[in-house]
């Protein structure tokens, strides 16, 4: 195979929440895999056991991204609770163990359910969220930054202040590397019930141009994506966690008469990861078929 079929090929990949085969973090792995990377994953089984769908057979994800691997390609894996800030830096460790260098990192854990409106909104509930989904992409992502900048010889110039600029170390032929991140719909209209879980992906969103303006200063890439209504098993009626009696109305009416499935999302990371990608920096993209626009 050429370069052109195997952009990927001898890159390596971090991609978080990945612990079931319906989910978006699987599909983008597998996606990673069949662009060439080498993919360590990450999963937490127990924040799945916790929902109607149940936990997935870790053996069988773990066995789908191996058999997508391209030949010589190597895959790898570790399980953390992300809500843990601690947790972050082992990850990282885990993840660069694997090659010796992380060149893309897909940050999609999610916490997602007990969650509620604004009249039962909680200081815990919005803390969970905040932690699992905000800030462990926020501080995946500035490890990540602080290894690289090290690693190209940079120094650390210690606190900035408002507006300041640290100086780029480039400029660079080509990324240093790729980070995206997941947001949700929370800007094309209301997600009732759903208060903690908007809030936190609002704030990805919301940081997005920033971040990515501070992370070229070491060539890495950033990129936000909201992948719109994705069916991971959530809107089947044998797991979902909501009424679907309104949802069966409105999908017929929609412009693929369907909601995404999760290799939706997965390609367009996957063509972000490439060097074809890289001109797009510091967007957040929206990936729905349509259906945001009503």
């Amino acid at each position: 195979m050429s370069f052109d079929d195997l952009p990927l090929l001898g890159k390596t990949a971090l991609v978080t929440g990945v612990s079931r085969r319906r989910g978006i973090g699987f599909a983008t792995a597998i996606e990673l895999a069949r662009l060439g990377a080498n993919v360590f994953i990450h999963h937490f089984r127990p924040h799945d056991l916790d929902h109607p769908w149940g936990g997935d057979d870790l053996d069988a994800v773990r066995q789908g991204v191996a058999d997508a691997l391209t030949a010589g390609a190597v895959m790898g894996d570790h399980h953390a609770d992300l809500r843990d800030a601690g947790a972050i830096e082992e990850l990282l460790d885990a993840a660069t163990a694997l090659t010796g260098a992380i060149d893309i990192l897909v940050c999609n854990q999610a916490m997602s359910g007990s969650d509620g409106t604004i009249f039962d909104m909680t200081a815990d509930r919005l803390d969970v969220h905040w932690a699992a989904n905000a800030r462990a992409s926020l501080l995946l992502t500035a490890g990540l930054a602080r290894r690289l900048r090290d690693l190209l010889g940079g120094e650390d110039a210690g606190q900035a202040r408002p507006g300041d600029r640290l100086g780029t170390l480039g400029p660079f032929v080509r990324p240093t590397g790729h980070v995206i991140w997941m947001t949700s719909g929370q800007g094309h209209g209301p997600m009732r019930g759903e208060v903690a879980y908007a809030t936190s992906k609002a704030a990805l969103a919301g940081i997005t141009r920033t971040v990515a303006a501070e992370l070229l200063e070491v060539g890495l890439v950033l990129n936000t994506i909201n992948p719109g209504p994705v069916n991971t098993g959530y809107l089947d009626a044998d797991s979902t966690d909501r009424d679907l009696s309104e949802f069966e109305k409105w999908l017929p009416t929609t412009p693929f008469g369907r909601v995404g499935r999760p290799d939706d999302p997965a390609r367009l990371i996957g063509w972000l990861s490439t060097d074809a990608g890289s001109w797009v920096v510091g967007q957040v993209l929206t990936t729905d078929g349509g259906l945001s626009l009503g």
